[in-house]
This record gives structure tokens, C-alpha cells and sequence, in this order.
């Protein structure tokens, strides 16, 4: 048993009769039927986007806001659905966590964000529906100006190449094939890429609406097989690391913290700009995300729960994959194929969701205007993005936890608290203070990720270093705007 544990004798007794390997092969397992659900769901989420894309045809087929943000005709059920399936893709990161951390996963990855879905929803709906931005970058040039939009642009690129999604993919394709970790993801990206660049938002909400209902059944489907077969909490706490029950999960404050930052980069994900931007009113995309906070807590009470019992029931599982490994031994016949439907809803949901707007980030936000709705642009957009992804994804050695932390923290870092700013003091940044203040963020978290550091030092996360830089550069012109008359001296002076 793993260092740490507290088996009672029950709890020996019922890993020794589980019979699960920690080492299948996904394709073993699954049997005809199995296969025969999965395609038919598979079949039914590509005829929902083909439905969708079609009727984008039929009505406005040269509409490019329609292509975009589906004519801002988003109604409220859709709105969820799209946001609660685009908002989950990393379900092997969530999964690891809570193997490795136990209930840690529900504090850094639900709790946190639950804050910040909420203060988006009551604070920050009603200031960005009066703007009628179609993206995010784009109301960062509406509110700042037009060096502000370029800037935004690029930090929204980064943030949403779908990376994590890639490597997603590229373990479940791994897991249910076998080959090549980088083979799988190429493989997947190349799919995905391929018919985002055929439908537009419409169908990427269509295919979002099958997709929300099967990933929300599959995991809780886990949950219940669980504890038919091996007990609730009992068997838990008898099976798991102490830690495993420990808010923190062994982790220190400073370095749970960096999640809590990361989480508020919620409020300037162009994801939840993008569907608040389609709603047909304000009151629907206020509505939608506090329906949809409540439907996530649902869903990481469910991953967390399965993360606990794959660590309880094959403790010596590769951390990455052991919750779909476990689940596909936990399931029977027909489920299992509903299952991994599950999965692969929740990942492309997401990844296709990003990928799209990553192509529409390059094509729209960072292209001369006189460009821009050009949908050979977003195409050949969508493709480099495709391969931004494979590449990162090589870099990060499919390590899902680095890539979040590693460009949440670019995200987190260089525009949330400008975005803030001017929420709070409208017209009060200006454009190159906007700019500057971004550009010396992303330097500074850059230097310090780079740096060579120990004792204290070691422990300080970039995402502090760049989120004091910015906070510090915009309290400054802050500070100068109210307080220094311009052409004033050094006397100091309160505007009137």
C-alpha cells in the first residue's frame, strides 16, 4: 500500500477482490455494444452541428456576426448548454488532481471558480453588454483604444490555443488505441480543425447542446457505479492518504493562492465573452452563468468523487489516465461505450469551442481592418492554430497541470487588472497605458519563470511577480489622473 494510507480491513478486502488492472488497454475492454453506442452518439453530435451549420446557410449565409456570435440570438437553454459543455475540456487535468491532491481539486478547480463565475455575472454582464463588442480584444479597443485591441489580442490568442485540450485528446485517443502520445494529438487536432473550420458558432452551440447532456450523464453514471460497488465515504476514507481529506492536500497557502489568481482569469476569458456577446439580452447571460455555476459544482463533485475512487481502487495507475482507465473496468456493457462518448463530449466541446476562437482571434483582432469577416482568414487561423497547439503541447510533455498555470498565468497577469480598471474607471487608461502595462507584466512573469532562484524566492510564482506589476504601473496612472493636473508641475492637486 501507498505511504500514508489507513486501510481497515474491509477496505483490503474489497481491492484485493476488485480485479482492476491499472495497465488495460481501452480497446480490450470495450465490447460490440459498446462500440455501437459510442458512434451512435458520436453520430448524433455531428449531425447536431450539421444542423446548425446548415440553417447559418440558409439564413444568412454572408452574415459574419451570425458566423461569429450566431446573430446575438443565444437563448437562455442554449446559453448554458454551450457554456457549461465549453467550460470543462481538461478532465484528465481536473481527474489527475484529485488522484494525486484528493479533494485539493475541488478547492483549486471548482470553489475558485465559482467565485469568479459569480462576480462576472452580477458585476461584469451589465458593463460589457452596453459596449456590443463582438470579442474580447475588441471591446478592449472599444474601452481603451486601438493598440489596446492588438495587445488583447495577442494575450487571447495565447490563452485560448487549446493546448490542454490537445493533450486531452491526445490521451484519450492514447488510451483507447494506443501509439504515440504526439501521433494522438496531431491525429486530434487535425479533426477537430477540420470541422471547425466548416461550421461556424451556430454549429458549435448545436453540437454543445448534444454534448452537455452526455458528458454531465457520463460522469455522474461513475459516481453511481462507485458506490454500488464499493461504498460512500467509508470506503474512501479507509482506502486513501489522510492528505487526500485536507483542503490543501499537503499543498502551502502561497502556492494554492496561484490558483485563486488563475481562476479570476475567468473575467477576461473570451470564452465567457463570447456566448455573453451572442445572448439575446444581458438578463439571459446573467442568468445562463449562475445556472451554469451551479451545474459545474454538480459535475466537480462527480470528477473529484472519481479521481478519489480510481486512487482508492488502483492506487499504482498513471495519475494522468487512471480515472478513465478505472471507469472503463467499473462500467458495463452499453455504458461504458456511453461513457467514452462522455469523455470525448467534454473534451472536443471544449477544444473545438477554443480552437474557433483562436482562428477568429488571429482573422479579426490582430489583422488591419480592412481584412477582417474574411472567412479564407479564419480558416487558415483556425489551422495555425491547430498547430500552435501540437507544438505547445510537445513542449509541455503533456503535462495539462503546466500548461494551465503557465499561460492562465500570462492571462491572469497581463489583463485582469487593466480589463478591471476600466470597468471601474471608465476612460480613466489610456491606450498606450493599457499596452504598457500588459507588455511589462508579460516581461516580468517572463523573467521571473526564467530566473534562478531558492530559499524564499523560490517559492514566489511568477503570477505574483506579474500581477504586482501590473496593479503597481495601473496604480500609478491612476494616481496621476486624479491627483496631477496636467501641465501642473510636481504640485500636487485634486481635480475637480
Amino acid at each position: 500500500m501507498t505511504k500514508g494510507l489507513r486501510p481497515g480491513k474491509a477496505g483490503l478486502k474489497v481491492l484485493k477482490m476488485s480485479g482492476f488492472d491499472s495497465s488495460i488497454q481501452a480497446f480490450d475492454v470495450l465490447s460490440r455494444l459498446d462500440w455501437f453506442v459510442f458512434f451512435v452518439i458520436l453520430f448524433f453530435t455531428f449531425a447536431a452541428m450539421i444542423y446548425g451549420h446548415r440553417r447559418r446557410r440558409a439564413n444568412q449565409e454572408s452574415n459574419f456576426l451570425d458566423m461569429l456570435l450566431m446573430g446575438r440570438q443565444l437563448t437562455l437553454p442554449m446559453f448554458v448548454a454551450t457554456l457549461v459543455a465549453t467550460w470543462y475540456g481538461g478532465i484528465f487535468g481536473v481527474t489527475q488532481i484529485s488522484f494525486e491532491k484528493g479533494i485539493y481539486n475541488f478547492l483549486t478547480q471548482g470553489v475558485f471558480w465559482y467565485l469568479s463565475y459569480i462576480l462576472f455575472a452580477l458585476f461584469l454582464v451589465p458593463k460589457i453588454a452596453a459596449y456590443r463588442a463582438v470579442t474580447l480584444p475588441d471591446l478592449a479597443g472599444k474601452m481603451f483604444g486601438e493598440r489596446s485591441q492588438y495587445l488583447a489580442g495577442a494575450f487571447n490568442f495565447l490563452n485560448v490555443v487549446p493546448v490542454s485540450y490537445a493533450i486531452s485528446l491526445g490521451l484519450f485517443l492514447q488510451i483507447l488505441f494506443g501509439g504515440d502520445l504526439s501521433w494522438n494529438i496531431i491525429l486530434g487536432v487535425l479533426v477537430v480543425a477540420t470541422y471547425s473550420m466548416i461550421g461556424g458558432f451556430r454549429a458549435v452551440v448545436y453540437s454543445d447542446f448534444v454534448q452537455f447532456g452526455v458528458m454531465c450523464s457520463a460522469v455522474f453514471l461513475v459516481i453511481l457505479f462507485s458506490i454500488n460497488s464499493f461504498g460512500g465515504v467509508s470506503f474512501l476514507r479507509e482506502n486513501l492518504p489522510s492528505t487526500h481529506f485536507e483542503p490543501l492536500g499537503g499543498e502551502s497557502l502561497a502556492t494554492t493562492l496561484v490558483w485563486g489568481f488563475i481562476a479570476l482569469s475567468t473575467l477576461v476569458d473570451p470564452n465567457f465573452y463570447q456566448r455573453c456577446f451572442a445572448a439575446k439580452n444581458a438578463q439571459v447571460a446573467r442568468r445562463g452563468i449562475l445556472i451554469s455555476t451551479l451545474i459545474w459544482m454538480g459535475f466537480d463533485v462527480c470528477t473529484t468523487l472519481g479521481g478519489l475512487y480510481a486512487r482508492a481502487v488502483i492506487p499504482e495507475a498513471e495519475s494522468r489516465s487512471a480515472y478513465l482507465i478505472y471507469a472503463l473496468q467499473l462500467l458495463p456493457d452499453g455504458f461504458r461505450g456511453f461513457f467514452i462518448a462522455g469523455i470525448l463530449a467534454t473534451i472536443l466541446s471544449t477544444m473545438d469551442s477554443y480552437i474557433f476562437i483562436a482562428g477568429n482571434s488571429l482573422s479579426f483582432d490582430l489583422v488591419p481592418k480592412r481584412w477582417r469577416g474574411r472567412v479564407i482568414l479564419m480558416r487558415l487561423g483556425i489551422l495555425f492554430s491547430g498547430l500552435c497547439a501540437v507544438v505547445l503541447a510537445s513542449h509541455f510533455e503533456g503535462n495539462i497541470r503546466s500548461v494551465w498555470k503557465t499561460l492562465g498565468s500570462y492571462s491572469a497577469a497581463c489583463l485582469l487588472f487593466p480589463m478591471l480598471a476600466g470597468y471601474v474607471f471608465p476612460k480613466k487608461i489610456r491606450d498606450m497605458e493599457f499596452v504598457m502595462t500588459g507588455v511589462f507584466a508579460a516581461v516580468a512573469v517572463t523573467l521571473w519563470r526564467f530566473s534562478s532562484r531558492s530559499g524564499f524566492w523560490a517559492e514566489i510564482h511568477e503570477l505574483y511577480v506579474g500581477v504586482s506589476v501590473s496593479f503597481l504601473m495601473l496604480s500609478i496612472f491612476l494616481m496621476r489622473r486624479f491627483f496631477y493636473r496636467p501641465g501642473g508641475g510636481d504640485r500636487l492637486v485634486k481635480n475637480p
